[in-house]
């Protein structure tokens, strides 16, 4: 559930919210089983679907059949007594472009008639040639659906659109869903088609929030709900200096992500008094990172000092220099690196290529921090013995823990890492879906600088378009990941 925090709907109540489902599960799935028996529209595919019973969901489908596709979705979060049926996906065939306006083809199931629904469409690249984001689309319709069971207002329609994954595929499905009546746009994913779409929602109006990291097409009503690097670095730069470290280096990758990382990193640790005294830029392959982390070690001068430092000690040939010369026998360098703490924004297998050569070249994670941004969120991570006791900012796991519980019960498998942004703008435009028409999707509701709890924590939209997010710090231990800062759970105190 989206809680806007100017409501004072507090964090317990979200909490709370997660808790209540598995004590309703066996009543929920009768009332469900009930309703499918019950619908008789010849002129449409119902189904509902529910996130404790995918069974219910594959015996509906089965019954019916049709050119188009309604699905009939009961709001169980919070409202038990309300009746049948309630918010609504609903696919209506594709149609040529309609002037602005014209209100002859918006869309209103049958059994919404006599309310007017608040109508939001969902852009996806379900289509795409890729078979990764294809599953990564379907990942996040399916948890734009799981939402939908979340919130309490009837008269939400949800009207999801296929992208296919290109621009030109965005602006045809864009036209579509603001012929049909879409107040608000949710999505799409990648930077081109966020640009495609919001061409033709400005025209009309209409805000958009994608789902794209790219900030160059965010402002002008278009809002990136996204995990950006900016409000990731932010946090870590101020959790370490707070813990004392004042100096850092960083392996910054090649490529537009590097980029971004680069100067975020810099500016704020700039900001919050550290100082970068080293940094090194590598290819994003693992044969490429031996030079660049070599050079950030300083591995040739320090292994020069200590050879130096041996030869002396073996002129000076007496009992104290013998021993100091015994110690150093196993010792490949000599001297520090200068550094306290050293960023490696990298991920997956890149960073477990990447993280052992700085042991391997003699900079020591018990005494240098290593430090993430959040592709350092993936479990798996911590089996890469180099990044035990290293640092990454992420949302809190908490809330996101439910979420994936609840995915996995509906659907049988756990979501994408991102899919919470699908279910998180969902509940976004349904907790600003009850202020009247024309002012509840407006740019002073979407940036509330009060922000916004969701799946992944604390966030709120700035006035450019942005995210900025209250976040965790994260620790790597033997065991996993360990809290060791919790999430803000406002923004007082931060810059807007």
């Amino acid at each position: 559930m989206i809680y806007c925090l100017s409501s004072g709907a507090p964090l317990e109540r979200f909490q709370e919210k997660w808790s209540r489902f598995s004590v309703r599960k066996r009543d929920q799935t009768k009332k469900l089983e009930r309703y499918c028996d019950s619908v008789k529209d010849d002129n449409a595919l119902g189904f509902v679907r529910h996130h404790t019973a995918p069974q219910v969901l594959r015996k509906f489908i089965a019954k019916t059949s049709r050119a188009f596709l309604v699905l009939f979705l009961v709001g169980l979060a919070g409202c038990e007594g309300a009746s049948l049926p309630a918010p609504v996906i609903f696919s209506p065939p594709d149609s040529a472009p309609l002037p602005p306006g014209d209100r002859s083809k918006w869309i209103a199931p049958e059994h919404m008639q006599g309310g007017e629904p608040v109508r939001i469409a969902l852009l996806l690249p379900l289509s795409s040639p890729s078979p990764q984001i294809q599953a990564l689309a379907r990942s996040m319709l399916n948890a734009a659906q799981l939402a939908l069971f979340d919130q309490s207002n009837t008269a939400l329609l949800l009207i999801p659109k296929d992208t296919l994954g290109t621009a030109d595929g965005a602006a045809r499905a864009a036209a579509q869903a603001l012929d049909q009546g879409a107040e608000i746009i949710l999505g799409p994913l990648f930077a081109p088609s966020v640009k495609a779409t919001a061409e033709l929602a400005r025209t009309r109006n209409i805000p958009v929030i994608a789902f794209s990291t790219d900030r160059t097409v965010a402002g002008q009503e278009v809002y990136l709900l996204s995990f950006q690097p900016e409000s990731e670095l932010d946090a870590i730069a101020r959790f370490a200096t707070r813990r004392g470290l004042s100096r850092f280096a960083s392996l910054i990758p090649y490529g537009a992500y590097g980029n971004r990382v680069d100067q975020a990193f810099d500016a704020n640790i700039t900001k919050y008094g550290g100082t970068i005294v080293q940094k090194e830029y590598y290819a994003r392959e693992a044969s490429a990172m031996f030079e660049p982390v070599k050079r950030l070690a300083q591995y040739a001068q320090r292994k020069s000092s200590i050879e130096l430092e041996k030869q002396n000690l073996r002129k000076i040939d007496d009992e104290a220099s013998r021993a100091a010369l015994q110690r150093l026998e196993d010792s490949e360098t000599w001297g520090e690196v200068g550094y306290e703490a050293v960023l490696l924004p990298e991920e997956g297998n890149l960073l477990r290529s990447l993280a052992p050569l700085l042991p391997y070249y003699d900079v020591d994670p018990r005494y240098v921090k290593f430090l993430g941004t959040g592709l350092w969120d993936n479990p798996e991570i911590a089996r890469e013995p180099s990044l035990l006791g290293g640092w990454f900012a992420a949302p809190a796991p908490e809330a996101r823990q439910a979420f994936t519980v609840n995915y996995q019960n509906a659907y049988g498998h756990e979501p994408s890492r991102i899919a919470s942004l699908a279910y998180d703008a969902v509940m976004l435009a349904a907790s600003l879906a009850n202020a009247e028409p024309g002012s509840r999707f407006s740019a002073n509701a979407i940036t509330d600088p009060n922000g916004y709890f969701g799946v992944d924590g604390l966030f709120r939209f700035l006035p450019d378009g942005r995210t900025q997010r209250g976040l965790s710090i994260i620790e790597i231990t033997k065991k996993g990941f360990k809290v060791i800062e919790p999430a803000p759970t406002s923004f007082e105190g931060f810059e807007f």
